[in-house]
């Protein structure tokens, strides 16, 4: 089959280009399709993880205004699949002009959404205003009425599921990447999460969690593994809290297995999260997980106080007092990160991609 895959970057250390790296190489490997990915990578600009050389790329330059962006979108993207001729599209793109491409996008395949975000994602901060509310309201109408539009909406967990009112929808995790991971000894004073230096994934927050901490456990230390976006300065906020000496911000880390069994504890603030790859490989090492009930993505992995905790979002003490339990209480960290280990058996690569495969051969029967 000729698959034609559309994101917006794999150039980067995001979730997404992580999970399509492994996704499509073994689409391409094992099934031996032909997969064809479209992206904005400007200019063919190198990706963070390794994709198979069977892949074909197609880079799209698009700017100018909203209008201009999404005509030079329709353009390029209908002369590439005019060309490719595929079976089926996928859509693994969270922005506008993915949501209308049902409209804007004249093609008889099929084509598949795969939602990797909360449909209540919010990129940036906003301030709680009457307008801003309808604004934004609007837009979580929007992502929901087009999500109806596709030949089958994707989601990734059950939870997910629940925010779209589709009828199309179905769900199909993302799978790990390998089958055994190796466990950490959770013998080391560090606390690690791994994530970009975005609004949605609360690294703010983090850090004035790990301030209340740190009065109780000042040789304890954070490890942040992500890359700075939107201008985000959180080094200058570990100044500001007055945390700098306990905490560590470190460049994107592509053996992040290595990272999570040289850490204790594996910490996660994002204000929302679709499917969270890294909770699934930190549990998958063994590390107990403290997590924010966002929506919705913590609460697919992680079941509260049996192989992780769920803290209330936004409830900073209760996060800070959970992670310095695990601290004092290393039989703690013990059990739940051995009953987190058992999660792996659940998202095996070999029977999640036959989950796919069987998808795409059903539509073109």
């Amino acid at each position: 089959m000729r698959i034609l895959y559309i994101t917006p970057k794999i150039n980067n250390e995001g979730g997404v280009a992580r999970i399509l790296s492994i996704k499509l190489n073994y689409l391409a490997e094992k099934f031996n399709h032909t997969i064809h990915l479209i992206t904005q990578n400007d200019g063919h600009s190198k990706p963070f993880f390794e994709f198979s050389p069977k892949l074909r790329l197609h880079d799209i330059v698009l700017k100018g205004n909203p209008i201009s962006f999404l005509l030079q979108y329709k353009k390029q993207v209908e002369a590439i699949e005019k060309t490719v001729n595929p079976d089926i599209i996928v859509l693994c793109d969270f922005g506008y002009k993915a949501f209308l491409f049902p409209y804007i996008i004249k093609t008889s395949k099929p084509v598949i959404f795969e939602a990797h975000a909360s449909r209540f994602n919010e990129p940036v901060n906003y301030k709680k205003h009457f307008l801003n509310n309808i604004v934004h309201n609007f837009k979580y109408y929007f992502r929901n009425h087009c999500a109806k539009k596709f030949n089958q909406f994707v989601a990734l967990s059950d939870q997910a599921l629940l925010e779209w009112n589709v009828k199309n929808g179905i769900v199909i995790p993302n799978p790990l990447w390998k089958n055994e991971f190796s466990s950490s000894a959770l013998d080391k004073k560090v606390v690690i999460a791994a994530a970009r230096y975005s609004y949605e994934k609360g690294i703010d927050r983090l850090l004035k969690i790990w301030k209340l901490v740190i009065e109780k456990h000042p040789d304890w230390t954070l490890e942040i593994y992500g890359k700075t976006d939107n201008g985000l300065d959180f080094e200058k906020q570990s100044i500001e809290l007055g945390i700098v000496n306990s905490v560590k911000f470190l460049s994107p880390a592509k053996n992040i297995e290595e990272k999570y069994n040289n850490a204790s504890i594996y910490a996660m603030t994002s204000r929302s999260e679709s499917f969270s790859m890294v909770i699934l490989e930190a549990m998958s090492c063994g590390l107990p997980v403290v997590a924010f009930d966002c929506p919705v993505g913590p609460r697919a992995l992680i079941k509260n106080k049996e192989n992780g905790f769920l803290i209330e979002d936004g409830d900073y003490f209760a996060f800070a007092n959970q992670l310095i339990e695990l601290i004092e209480n290393k039989d703690l960290r013990i059990k739940i990160g051995s009953n987190a280990k058992q999660i792996k058996s659940k998202y095996q690569l070999d029977e999640i991609m036959k989950q796919w495969n069987d998808l795409f051969l059903n539509f073109k029967e």
